[in-house]
């Protein structure tokens, strides 16, 4: 059987991996009894946004992609198109958190915006060949399950 990573190439264009990601990270808060809401018009910086608790959160999902490095990448920034070239915005006081889905690892991970890196994160799932251990993202400490328990403790 082959894996999400299999699917998502079959898709080809970029807004079709977005939306499946989409599909699948709003499935994984549904399953965990957590409502997800969904902007009417999609001019908002946010796709969906989750009620936990007492407090609603806005998120932007996006795609991770091995980089074939051990790290799976995402953008941190918009990105639009302009007659005069590419428009790039950070996603800060617009969202509360990133929900970034690998379809190679078949993962869900929420990262909170102020502690994304500006432009582009990685998220280590294999040790660096440098044995380097300070300043790296480890994919287990943003995984689903581990940030909405410490949100919701």
């Amino acid at each position: 059987m082959q894996n999400d990573s299999f699917y998502f190439e079959k898709l080809g264009e970029t807004h079709l991996r977005g939306q499946a990601a989409e599909a699948i990270v709003k499935a994984a808060f549904l399953r965990r009894g957590i409502p997800v809401l969904v902007p009417e018009y999609d001019n908002e910086p946010y796709d969906i946004v989750i009620e936990l608790g007492s407090g609603f959160h806005r998120l932007q999902v996006k795609t991770g992609y091995d980089s074939n490095d051990g790290t799976i990448t995402f953008e941190t920034v918009s990105t639009r198109s302009r007659s005069n070239g590419y428009e790039r915005s950070d996603y800060r006081g617009k969202i509360d958190f990133f929900a970034v889905y690998s379809p190679e690892l078949e993962q869900t991970y929420l990262i909170h915006v102020n502690e994304a890196a500006s432009g582009k994160m990685q998220l280590r799932y294999e040790p660096p060949a440098n044995n380097q251990r300070i300043g790296i993202n480890w994919h287990e400490e943003y995984r689903l399950d581990t940030v909405l328990e410490s949100i919701t403790n």
